[in-house]
């Protein structure tokens, strides 16, 4: 699963709070690890978390079922092929939740008997017949009821929602959104619709008879059997696989949608998607085969499943979900040639695809070791990049990740694999996903990639639809490389934290010795000291000369021959290192590293070290040197580092600046580049720039160019506002919300409440502050008043961002500051207090206060009904 945006802008609140700019809704957020203070969250200790006891195994199920979308019911008939796991049993517990059930029966042929049974705490509790061995087979039969919207609303910041099973516009009010059905199972929410053993170490093949209306189409595990039409407007799609896996990993989903065929050597691959993206189904997933040709070579084990579909639907509780054959996307994923210029979302696709071999394949046997799952599919983000794109896009991509961990990690540090744990949703963080991803890659740069491949094949096929733990993975990687490899286990997957290091090189002369002194200052008392090999390269005359070291005391000097003083002393050359560091270096060492050593994450670190020098001209002429990167993230990087140079020639920058708004290949380089000029500038001469811009591929560049065209020119701008108004794209929408809070009237109130719905999912931050920022310009009241109305079931009728009633808190307190200063200027503005005395300025002043007063205290009554 993809967690995403939670991954998309995943932690949510917390990534959201520390961006509030105009295009956050796909844009990657940058936070500066050195400037954050968080404090740390004391860990609570709860109890441990043992693998579920298998006393029966699920074999076989098979499904039938219906809906009811005005009840928002699935009426079931379940029949469930079980025996013994070892031990004789008579009994048989099925999670069931929040059911009702019709019938409970063994099977004998087509025969029922009726058994007994108790239905308590969401568990369906059976009194076989007699007594069976694990050498016997038999059949249960369940007549049931699921009635999802029934049950009490759960979830988690990375799965907002746990009801299992969704009923989207199910009474077909919204015309702007489909009706759809759809399931969510991780991680044991499948039992809301299905009778089961919802634990992720259950094994079972199934088949499912889905029945609905004729204009929809289904989706589900496996196969596409049969389909036959019923003859009362509804027909029976009949979906099998053959090959076991978890019950957290069955799906359904149905609804009008296009199918996009494509094909992956002799497999069917299809892309399912709402009819208005079929156009751009292909240009949004089509290098899926590719991927999947990719990811079997490179593991050398083929894609084992006999199909591979995608699809997209609304309202999704999450990010993506990697259901076996069968991956469903939030609807983010619907995206025009147009948008797919500015981002693609390639890493969700190869995350999810990627589970299909680690977690699907092979699943975790408990959520304390979900790592095993989210660790691999995050890390198969890593590979695909580096095959398709380069190095440089992949250390890029790796060090997002990075990051996004080691934020997190300043209010928690936990083991990668967890079994003490409030929730099992607690395992689904930035622990389990970005730093398990960054320590397989220590992994592989370790043992080489040679075993690192060969270890993963061994694991995939000792393992294949079987259940693992961490030991698992371990004892591959051993046989493999032939070594001990407890040390590297126990210190990055069962323990917790990171080295934080402090690197101090010094050369003598006399000696012809240079010295690297390397001190890991982490709290010893709760991180233990880490044993690190690594290598470092060591640049002087023209040569880079590498040595390696290991690091495994908290304070170690290592020494090297050198005839002269090194240019640099590139410690952990190959930047594979997950730690926080201070590396001290000169100035002309990091430009050093900047222009001679080889990485995109030397380049990055350099960038970042001498950010903070940059009024130095050598910095600043670094920095300005990297507006030609070769790589697109670091010309960014390069831009918005450009405040803090010392001012050296305006004019070459502006120009620069102005080369790469109008031409760099890259549409978020052209958009930060116009950002900064608006930002920077306010000359007339940009008119011409803003204006091409308005014309460019993308909406996100067209969004920076109003932005900076209304700042030159305010009528120009909210006239091309005006204009733009039927887009679609979020951003674009967002920048023109934030042209209207900065300068629009009554009269543009209407695009906010005809854009409301987009944003209603996860970009509601964006609505909510933009919106309020627009109400407090208003004079009149009543439109005023009708917003604030509007805002309020806007957000308690939002199921997606839990914070949403704290974003419209602050926006209701900058309406009611607003207020206070109006009534404090009319104030000023009075000659006198006394009503008797006061002329007819004075009465129209007062009057404005009074109701000034009177909408304070709306916008006050209105806050404390916020619950």
């Amino acid at each position: 699963m993809l967690n995403r945006f939670i991954s998309l802008l995943i932690c949510v609140a917390f990534f959201q709070a520390c961006s509030v700019s105009k295009k956050a809704a796909n844009v990657p957020v940058t936070i500066n690890l050195d400037t954050l203070a968080v404090k740390e969250k004391v860990p609570v200790q709860a109890v441990y978390r043992a693998s579920a006891t298998r006393i029966n195994d699920i074999l076989h199920t098979k499904l039938e079922v219906s809906f009811d979308w005005n009840k928002k019911y699935l009426f079931g008939k379940a029949t469930l092929t079980i025996k013994p796991y070892f031990y004789p049993t008579a009994i048989l517990d099925l999670n069931a939740r929040g059911m009702e059930i019709e019938q409970v029966a063994l099977l004998a042929g087509t025969a029922k008997k009726d058994l007994k049974y108790t239905y308590k705490d969401n568990v369906i509790h059976i009194e076989l017949d007699k007594t069976y061995q694990n050498t016997e087979e038999y059949r249960i039969f369940i007549d049931y009821i699921a009635k999802p919207n029934e049950l009490e609303k759960g979830g988690s910041a990375a799965i907002t929602d746990d009801k299992g099973l969704y009923f989207i516009n199910a009474d077909g009010k919204d015309k702007d959104k489909p009706q759809q059905i759809w399931t969510q199972g991780e991680t044991e929410s499948n039992s809301v619709w299905m009778p089961t053993i919802d634990k992720p170490n259950e094994r079972m093949t199934q088949e499912i008879y889905i029945t609905t209306e004729d204009k929809y189409v289904t989706l589900s595990n496996g196969e596409l059997v049969s389909s036959s039409h019923n003859g009362d407007g509804t027909h029976t799609d009949y979906w099998k696989i053959d090959l076991p896996h978890a019950p957290y990993l069955t799906m359904m989903a149905i609804g009008d949608f296009a199918i996009v065929k494509d094909k992956w050597r002799d497999k069917e691959v299809n892309y399912y998607v709402e009819k208005k993206y079929e156009p751009y189904a292909r240009n949004t997933f089509g290098n899926t085969p590719e991927m999947m040709e990719f990811f079997s070579k490179k593991l050398g084990v083929d894609y084992a499943w006999n199909k591979y579909s995608q699809i997209v639907v609304r309202d999704y509780v999450s990010g993506a979900m990697e259901n076996t054959t069968a991956t469903l996307h939030g609807e983010f994923m619907n995206r025009t040639a147009k948008e797919l210029l500015y981002q693609d979302y390639e890493d969700v696709i190869s995350h999810e695809l990627f589970h299909q071999w680690f977690g699907d394949l092979v699943t975790t046997e408990s959520w304390s070791n979900i790592p095993l799952n989210e660790s691999f599919a995050t890390y198969g983000e890593y590979l695909w990049n580096e095959y398709k794109y380069g190095k440089d896009a992949a250390d890029q991509q790796h060090q997002e990740a990075k990051d996004k961990y080691l934020v997190e990690s300043l209010q928690k540090k936990e083991t990668l694999i967890r079994f003490h744990y409030d929730s099992r949703e607690d395992m689904f963080d930035r622990h389990s996903y970005e730093k398990g991803g960054q320590v397989l890659h220590m992994l592989r740069n370790y043992v080489g990639d040679d075993a690192f491949f060969a270890s993963l094949k061994l694991y995939l096929e000792t393992n294949e639809f079987k259940s693992v733990e961490i030991h698992n993975l371990r004892l591959a990687f051993e046989q493999v490389t032939g070594e001990d490899l407890n040390w590297f286990f126990n210190q990055w997957f069962l323990s917790p934290g990171h080295p934080e290091l402090e690197i101090h090189t010094s050369y003598d002369a006399l000696t012809k010795k240079e010295k690297v002194e390397i001190k890991q200052t982490q709290d010893l008392t709760k991180i233990p000291v880490f044993e690190i090999p690594m290598y470092i390269d060591i640049y002087s005359g023209g040569k880079v000369e590498r040595k390696k070291i290991h690091v495994e005391q908290a304070k170690q000097e290592f020494y090297f021959d050198a005839a002269q003083q090194p240019d640099l002393v590139n410690v952990d050359a190959e930047k594979m290192l997950l730690c926080r560091k201070i590396d001290v270096k000169a100035i002309s060492e990091w430009a050093f590293q900047y222009a001679h050593a080889p990485l995109y994450l030397d380049r990055y670190e350099a960038l970042n070290a001498l950010a903070v020098k940059a009024k130095d001209s050598l910095a600043a002429k670094t920095i300005l040197s990297a507006l030609n990167d070769k790589h697109w993230s670091l010309r960014k990087k390069a831009i918005s580092n450009l405040k803090l140079c010392k001012a050296g020639n305006e004019q070459e920058i502006k120009n620069k600046l102005i080369a790469l708004a109008n031409a760099d290949d890259k549409a978020m380089v052209r958009e930060a580049a116009i950002d900064y000029l608006a930002a920077n500038y306010k000359d007339e001469d940009l008119r011409e720039v803003y204006q091409t811009a308005l014309k460019d591929k993308t909406d996100e560049v067209i969004g920076s160019a109003l932005i900076g065209l209304v700042k030159i020119d305010q009528k120009a701008g909210m006239t091309a506002a005006k204009e733009l108004e039927n887009t679609d794209n979020l951003n674009l929408s967002t920048a023109i919300m934030d042209v209207y809070a900065d300068y629009g009237s009554e009269e543009n109130n209407n695009f906010f409440i005809k854009t409301s719905e987009a944003f209603k999912t996860y970009y509601i931050r964006q609505f909510i502050m933009s919106y309020g920022a627009f109400l407090k310009r208003l004079t009149n009241y009543e439109t005023l008043n009708a917003g604030v109305d509007f805002l309020i079931p806007y957000v308690n009728t939002n199921n997606f961002n839990p914070y949403g009633k704290n974003y419209l808190k602050t926006a209701l307190t900058g309406i009611k500051l607003e207020l206070d200063k109006r009534i404090e200027e009319g104030n000023k503005k009075l000659k006198t207090t006394d009503v008797l005395k006061m002329d007819e300025a004075d009465k129209i002043v007062q009057a404005k206060i009074e109701k000034d007063k009177i909408e304070k205290q709306r916008i006050t009554d209105s806050y404390n009904s916020i619950k």
